[in-house]
């Protein structure tokens, strides 16, 4: 496809090298703004923002930990639902990346799974985390479509994104990338989340590990713009230096901000939505607040870098581990953080000159009713019970976030699908099994 489109190919190392008009005219011809759609509009989310960035789940953790016995263990699709099912009770949680891998199904058909599990347990944007080849992303467009009404329902509206990472440096994996053609030909949009790591499979600078994950993005908006002119396309990179003495990933690293700050100016060079940072409070496998000040600060300083979306609600243990009631953690902890990212109104109403000439020198404008008409709006009060959560560095407020996990499951309901709709995705997944 590459090659026909004008790629030079090199079939004996399976190289294609793609001249930079390639590059320009995909750049060019990607559109600047979509919408990421909900199956309730009303969590539709519009990107590029202007303001505070949507904010979403940790993807694809290897296991969980149990609400009742707090041990670790393999997920079902009954804990992806409860997963979804919170993230849509909660405000802060603005759409559902797939948390945990369900292992109640089989191997191939995890993906799907995922996909049509969420879409009935939650009203807002499903990001996926997953996709085998082809075949696996037409049935995920399958399964959406009915939920949407339609194919070219879903390309209007496309309820679902996917998550299509290239492997560093440089390299697509066959299936992943033949699945994004499928994908991008049918309208969903895809998130290109690059994830070197620095001195590993990037070069140890932050120069040269941004560099290689330009690269990929770049490469990656091509392959969805040659299969389908104008296809939805987020730049995103979840890059991180690697821990030169133990090889592991670190948390919260202190070049984070620095990359994610340099690509959030590139994506916006090439007019793309940008997904990046990232919020999680535990690297520990028991939920809590494990994390350092420094560690924290580096996390909260990535999502003042021109970050669109940003995912990591639930995280436990570098991203292998999730849990309800880290979500909750994480969710309120960032409703009281989100503020400090909102967009401020400078016009002649918000400078209050007027109001200035009134109280004039010396007077005090508790009493004047441009306070009383905008203090609601313009001075945030913390959560102060949240703010005790924040205080501690430990695993404290674990029972009061489980209490509300139980309180919000048992009473928040999500609108539920046509029974028709659900006996129809159940047997597209019966029959994708079988084949």
């Amino acid at each position: 496809m590459l090659e026909g489109a004008g790629a030079n190919v090199d079939y004996d190392r399976m190289v294609a090298r793609i001249p930079e008009d390639m590059v320009n005219e995909a750049v060019r011809t990607s559109p600047q703004e979509f919408t990421l759609a909900a199956r309730d509009s009303r969590h539709d989310m519009k990107v590029p923002v202007d303001g505070v960035p949507y904010a979403g789940t940790t993807g694809l953790a290897n296991y969980m930990t149990d609400l009742e016995t707090e041990e670790r263990r393999n997920a079902t699709r009954a804990d992806l639902a409860n997963f979804a099912r919170l993230a849509d009770a909660i405000d802060s949680v603005d759409f559902f990346l797939t948390p945990v891998i369900p292992m109640d199904v089989p191997d191939r058909s995890h993906a799907a799974h995922q996909l049509w599990t969420s879409l009935q347990n939650t009203s807002k944007h499903v990001q996926q985390v997953e996709v085998i080849d082809a075949g696996d992303a037409e049935v995920q467009i399958e399964i959406a479509a009915l939920v949407a009404g339609g194919r070219e329902e879903l390309r209007g509206r496309p309820l679902f994104s996917v998550v299509c990472s290239p492997i560093s440096p440089m390299s697509f994996e066959k299936g992943a990338a033949e699945a994004q053609v499928e994908l991008s030909r049918a309208g969903i949009p895809i998130v290109s989340i690059t994830m070197p790591m620095s001195g590993f499979t990037s070069p140890v600078t932050v120069a040269g590990t941004a560099t290689v994950i330009n690269v990929e993005n770049l490469a990656s908006l091509v392959i969805s713009q040659t299969a389908s002119t104008g296809s939805p396309f987020v730049y995103s990179s979840a890059g991180t230096p690697g821990d030169m003495r133990t090889g592991s990933v670190p948390s919260g690293p202190a070049e984070a901000p620095l990359l994610t700050a340099g690509l959030g100016q590139l994506a916006r060079r090439y007019r793309l939505p940008f997904m990046g940072g990232g919020w999680g409070l535990c690297n520990d496998t028991k939920p809590g607040v494990s994390m350092s000040i420094s560690e924290i600060l580096s996390y909260g300083a990535e999502v003042f870098s021109a970050v669109d979306l940003t995912s990591g609600f639930g995280l436990l243990d570098g991203a292998k581990g999730a849990s309800l009631e880290q979500v909750v953690i994480d969710a309120y902890t960032w409703r009281n953080f989100r503020p400090s990212l909102r967009r401020v109104e400078v016009n002649e109403q918000s400078i209050a000159f007027d109001v200035l000439k009134d109280v004039g020198q010396g007077g005090t404008f508790i009493a004047h009713l441009h306070t009383l008409h905008n203090f609601r709006e313009s001075v945030f009060n913390r959560d102060e019970s949240i703010l005790k959560w924040e205080a501690t560095h430990s695993r404290t407020m674990v029972p009061e976030a489980r209490a509300i996990v139980r309180n919000l499951l048992s009473e928040h309901v999500v609108a539920e699908l046509d029974r028709s709709l659900i006996e129809k995705g159940d047997s597209i997944l019966s029959d994708y099994e079988k084949g």
